[in-house]
């Protein structure tokens, strides 16, 4: 069962669940917020726990503002670019050749055709950011194959609105949001192994959460680090 409760101007998704201990979530990048509680809780007990934790929501839902939000890229020379979670400069080299983009210890080159507008240096970015998660992302899933006993079926790239992960587990794939890459290494490997937990446990369960605790000690860390990190420029919407 779900349902949405309103306190004031707040507005909470209730969901009952077969679970013994309430969970409450703020979530970013626009703090709504989350209760999971067993399922013989009444509407009322959930309201007047949610109440008593008002400071607390409000408190996450301001860090979650204070976010430092990349300006939107323009893809002109010296503007700051990160890559596994380390700043670089763009630098545009026009030529009349093939589009490329190489990088040394605190530079982005990109290399692009004279009168290439930002559309089209954007895609040519996304591309080398995809090559890149294409190069990270196999050596991972195969070590994680071997310590969940699971096989994945495949794994896709895709920019993602909300998300960072998903996992369909009917069909054994798994699928990254691109924005990775711009996160230090440690955190697409987090995401990996949370969405290939899916395939042994596919909701977010305390069978799940203790999963976690035994194969990645140190997920709550990498969650709020994600977390914490610039997040796009896009509005991100639900």
């Amino acid at each position: 069962m779900t349902t949405t409760i309103t306190i004031g101007e707040l507005s909470i998704r209730v969901t009952l669940k077969n679970i013994k201990h309430v969970h409450l979530s703020v979530h970013p990048p626009d703090g709504h917020v989350t209760l999971v509680a067993p399922t013989d809780t009444r509407l009322e007990v959930a309201r007047a726990y949610a109440i008593s934790k008002l400071g607390w929501i409000r408190d996450q839902q301001a860090k979650l503002m204070n976010q430092a939000r990349e300006t939107p890229r323009q893809f002109v020379t010296r503007e700051t670019h990160y890559l596994w979670g380390r700043r670089y400069l763009l630098k545009i080299l026009q030529l009349d050749s093939k589009p490329s983009v190489t990088i040394d210890h605190k530079r982005i080159t990109l290399m692009v055709r004279p009168g290439s507008d930002g559309v089209k240096r954007s895609a040519v970015i996304h591309a080398w950011h995809k090559s890149l998660l294409h190069e990270a992302a196999p050596p991972l899933i195969e070590k994680w194959e071997a310590k969940l006993g699971v096989k994945v079926a495949g794994y896709y790239l895709q920019r993602m609105k909300t998300k960072w992960g998903s996992c369909n587990h009917r069909e054994g794939n798994i699928r990254l949001n691109t924005e990775l890459v711009k996160k230090p290494k440690d955190l697409l490997e987090y995401v990996i192994v949370h969405e290939m937990l899916h395939l042994v446990e596919p909701t977010h369960s305390e069978r799940f959460v203790a999963l976690l605790d035994g194969h990645y000690p140190s997920w709550r860390e990498a969650r709020a680090e994600l977390n914490e990190l610039p997040l796009s420029a896009e509005t991100w919407k639900e």
